[in-house]
């Protein structure tokens, strides 16, 4: 069995919040608990969080929309190219999180001690 681990960032590259799923669950299912409550102007994903709902919930919220389109949209929506390019702050993000192989081969067996070790390792990658 797997783990997923969908993480929010601010415009540094730090950790927010994060939320565990099943591998083999969505990751569209975790993005409400990751933006309940938080305020925010713009929101950067890839496309595997294209979907009408989350679509619909920013456009609510008044949030500019930088997700990546799914190839299957029927009509794709006009992304901030520019804006786009700084998704890899999340990437550097979880690149730094692996370098810890506790978490990278999700050796905990608990999700309560492996959500710790997320925090303990997010302090440490924020302290650098």
């Amino acid at each position: 069995m797997t783990t997923k681990i969908l993480a929010l960032t601010d415009a540094l590259g730090n950790l927010v919040r994060f939320v565990l799923l099943p591998g083999q669950r969505f990751d569209t299912v975790g993005v409400p608990p990751l933006i309940d409550g938080i305020t925010f102007e713009a929101l950067i994903a890839d496309k595997a969080f294209d979907s009408n709902a989350i679509i619909a919930d920013l456009n609510a919220r008044g949030a500019k929309i930088v997700i990546s389109q799914h190839p299957r949209r029927l009509q794709p929506l006009a992304i901030d190219a520019e804006m786009y390019k700084w998704r890899h702050l999340i990437e550097n993000f979880f690149c730094k999180l692996k370098e810890f192989k506790r978490i990278a081969m999700r050796a905990d067996k608990t999700d309560t001690s492996f959500t710790a070790m997320i925090h303990i390792a997010a302090a440490a990658i924020h302290s650098r």
